[in-house]
C-alpha cells in the first residue's frame, strides 16, 4: 500500500508541475495567487511546485506585476528560450530538420538532397548525421520530435503505405532513431503533428475540437477532440487521404480507387500539371512544390487555366471538409501545407462545395480557413511533438525530484 501512495502522490506531483507549466505557456506571466486560483491549487502546494520550477530554469521570476485588489505580486515566466528541440520532417521527396524553442521558434531550419525511392537509405544516414551534428553544437537540446507518413503504426514503428515512395514502408522509425541519440525521440504522424502545431503555436490555440487537414506530397488530417489526440488502435486514425471521393475514380496505391489524395495531394496536382504540359512549361522537371507553386503564381496572376485548375483542386478539397465535418464536427478546419499556397481562391471553392453538401446548422458552426502558421508548418509539428511531450511530461527531463 506504501508504494501504491507514493506512485500516486508521484503521479498527482508530475499532473500538477504539467499544469503549472502549460498555464504559464499559453497565459503569459502570472503571479502565484493567479496560478493557484486558476488551477485550484493550495498557495502552499504552488510555491512549493514553482520552486523547484525555479531551480530548474524553466520557469523564472519577473518584475512586480499588478495582483490582487491592485497590490504588486512578482511574476512568473515559462522560460521557453532555456531549451531546445529539434523537428525532423519526412515527407515522400523531402527531409528537413529544424532546431526550435519551446516556443516553437525556428534557430535553424536544414534541407537535406531530394529524396527518390532509391536513396532513402541515403536520407536516414543524412538524418543520424544531421541530428548528431545539431546535438554537439547544442547542450540545450532535450528532445527530438519526428513527423512522418501515415497511415503510421505507432506501436509498430513504420508507415503502412506511403503513395508513390514505398521505400518509405521499409523505414522502421522507431527501431532506426529510437535510442540513436543522448535524448529521446517521439515519433509521430504528420498530420497529428501539425494539429499540435496549430494547437500550440496558432490562433486555432483555443478551439477544442480543431482539425487540422494537411494537403501536402500527401494528404492527411489531425483532429484534437477536446483536448486529446485520436488516434486509433494502431495510431492510424484519420486518414482522409484514402477516403475514397469516386467509387470509379483513379487506382491508388492503398488498394482502392478515387482516394483523396489521387486528386488534391502535390504529388497528384504535379501529375496532372505535366500531363497538361501549358499551364506551366517546364512542370516535369520540377519538384512536386516547386510544380505546384507556379501554378499557384500563375493563378494569382490572372491565367485563366490555372485559376480553373485551382478551383478544381479546391472542390477536392471541399468533399474532404465535407467528410471531415460529418465524421469529427470539429469547431475549426485549417488548410495546411503546399496546397493551401491556392489561397483565398481554392479556399472559396473548399467553401462552396461545404456549402452545398453539409446540413446547415454544422456547416455554420464549423469555421474554415487557411493555416496562419509557415508554409511548412510539418516541421513545426514535429518540434510540437517533442514540446508536448515537454509539456505532459516535464519530470522526464528536468531534474525535479518526487
Amino acid at each position: 500500500m506504501e508504494g501504491t501512495a507514493k506512485t500516486t502522490q508521484a503521479l498527482v506531483s508530475e499532473y500538477n508541475r504539467s499544469s503549472v507549466l502549460e498555464y504559464l505557456y499559453h497565459n503569459g506571466v502570472c503571479s502565484r495567487a493567479q496560478l493557484a486560483d486558476a488551477l485550484s491549487l493550495t498557495p502552499a502546494a504552488l510555491t512549493k511546485i514553482s520552486a523547484r520550477l525555479l531551480d530548474t530554469g524553466i520557469i523564472e521570476e519577473t518584475g512586480g506585476i499588478v495582483g490582487r485588489k491592485n497590490r504588486r505580486s512578482i511574476g512568473l515566466r515559462f522560460a521557453s528560450e532555456r531549451l531546445h528541440v529539434i523537428g525532423v520532417k519526412f515527407a515522400r521527396s523531402l527531409v528537413q530538420i529544424g532546431v526550435f524553442d519551446l516556443k516553437g521558434t525556428p534557430l535553424s531550419v536544414t534541407d537535406l538532397p531530394d529524396v527518390t525511392d532509391e536513396t532513402i537509405p541515403d536520407a536516414v544516414r543524412g538524418v543520424h548525421e544531421t541530428v548528431g551534428i545539431l546535438l554537439a553544437q547544442d547542450p540545450n537540446v532535450i528532445a527530438i520530435g519526428m513527423a512522418v507518413p501515415g497511415p503510421y503504426l505507432r506501436t509498430v514503428g513504420r508507415t503502412a503505405l506511403v503513395s508513390s515512395m514505398q521505400g518509405w514502408r521499409r523505414v522502421n522509425f522507431l527501431r532506426e532513431f529510437g535510442g540513436a541519440f543522448r535524448v529521446p525521440v517521439f515519433v509521430e504522424q504528420d498530420a497529428r503533428a501539425g494539429v499540435l502545431a496549430q494547437s500550440l503555436f496558432s490562433e486555432s490555440a483555443d478551439a477544442s475540437n480543431l482539425a487540422y487537414y494537411l494537403l501536402g506530397e500527401g494528404v492527411g488530417l489531425g483532429v484534437i477532440d477536446h483536448g486529446e489526440l485520436i488516434n486509433g488502435a494502431q495510431g492510424a486514425a484519420t486518414e482522409i487521404g484514402h477516403v475514397s471521393i469516386d467509387v470509379n475514380g483513379r487506382p491508388c496505391d492503398c488498394g482502392n480507387v478515387g482516394c483523396l489524395e489521387r486528386y488534391c495531394s502535390a504529388v497528384a496536382i504535379h501529375h496532372d500539371l505535366v500531363e497538361d504540359g501549358t499551364i506551366v512549361p517546364g512542370a516535369a522537371s520540377m519538384s512536386h512544390r516547386k510544380a505546384c507553386m507556379e501554378l499557384f503564381k500563375a493563378s494569382d496572376e490572372g491565367d485563366e487555366a490555372a485559376q480553373s485548375m485551382v478551383e478544381s483542386i479546391g472542390r477536392f478539397v471541399g468533399f474532404g471538409c465535407v467528410t471531415i465535418i460529418n465524421a469529427y464536427n470539429p469547431d475549426v478546419i485549417v488548410l495546411g501545407d503546399i496546397v493551401s499556397h491556392g489561397g483565398d481562391r481554392l479556399l472559396a471553392a473548399a467553401r462552396r462545395v461545404v456549402d452545398e453538401r453539409v446540413l446547415p446548422e454544422l456547416n455554420d458552426s464549423t469555421d474554415i480557413h487557411l493555416s496562419d502558421l509557415p508554409e511548412d508548418a510539418t516541421i513545426l509539428g514535429a518540434a510540437a511533438v517533442a514540446i508536448d511531450r515537454f509539456l505532459d511530461h516535464p519530470s522526464d527531463f528536468l531534474a525535479l525530484g518526487a
